[in-house]
């Protein structure tokens, strides 16, 4: 039996090729770049991280046309979305997310591009313009108290109590988080304490006390200093 080059592609191929819209392919695309870059704005305005990556920020334009290029391809086959589920199951992403807002920006990626890709674009914008609009709300918030870590170094217990007793009268409030104790280093205190007004000139008054050796201020976040 003969096969010619036109009866090879008699077959379904060429009804997926011309089931395809080209057009709400390339609108579908458009509003996932440009969705994307609203997603890229928002967190660089509300990233509050120690180091801004950029790449990150792309990666999230990326994937969000990458989802909705998926979802494009899923919807046009029921054969071929099974085939993707299998496909994308056995991806494993093992890049750890420091911080949980990234997380959140993923998933807004993710899911933007997916309601894109089911040709719902104007939920996928007024979505996105919602969410971008509770994020910088929060993130403009003033902060009541911020919190810093403080670290004194003292020769003796008399150098430890006066840095004590004037960071008591500066700050609303403290808190021990390490003391430690050595014959070389002398004493070594690390405070968390709150700031109501940002005043940081008490630092300097601490490092004049008579015995106090280094005097330390750096803003916390909860996990690291930053």
């Amino acid at each position: 039996m003969r096969f010619t080059f036109n009866d090879i592609f008699k077959s379904s191929f060429l009804e997926k090729v011309t089931g395809f819209s080209f057009t709400d392919a390339v609108l579908a695309l458009v509003a996932a770049f440009l969705v994307g870059m609203f997603v890229y704005l928002i967190y660089k305005k509300t990233f509050s991280g120690v180091m801004y990556s950029r790449p990150f920020n792309v990666s999230l334009v990326a994937l969000t046309m990458l989802t909705t290029l998926i979802i494009l391809a899923v919807t046009s086959n029921v054969v071929l979305s099974l085939g993707m589920v299998g496909a994308l199951s056995i991806i494993r992403f093992r890049t750890a997310i420091r911080d949980p807002m990234d997380l959140v920006f993923l998933f807004w990626s993710i899911g933007a591009g997916i309601v894109l890709g089911a040709g719902l674009i104007p939920l996928a914008v007024l979505g996105s313009v919602i969410i971008g609009i509770i994020l910088i709300a929060f993130v403009s918030q003033n902060v009541i108290e911020t919190p810093y870590i403080v670290i004194i170094n003292c020769a003796d217990e008399g150098a430890e109590g006066d840095a004590v007793d004037l960071m008591r009268r500066n700050v609303s409030r403290y808190r021990v988080k390490s003391k430690t104790v050595s014959a070389a280093r002398g004493i070594e205190l690390v405070f968390e304490i709150r700031l109501k007004t940002g005043e940081t000139r008490f630092v300097n008054e601490l490092s004049i006390i008579p015995g106090v050796t280094n005097a330390a201020l750096m803003s916390f976040s909860g996990e690291y200093a930053s």
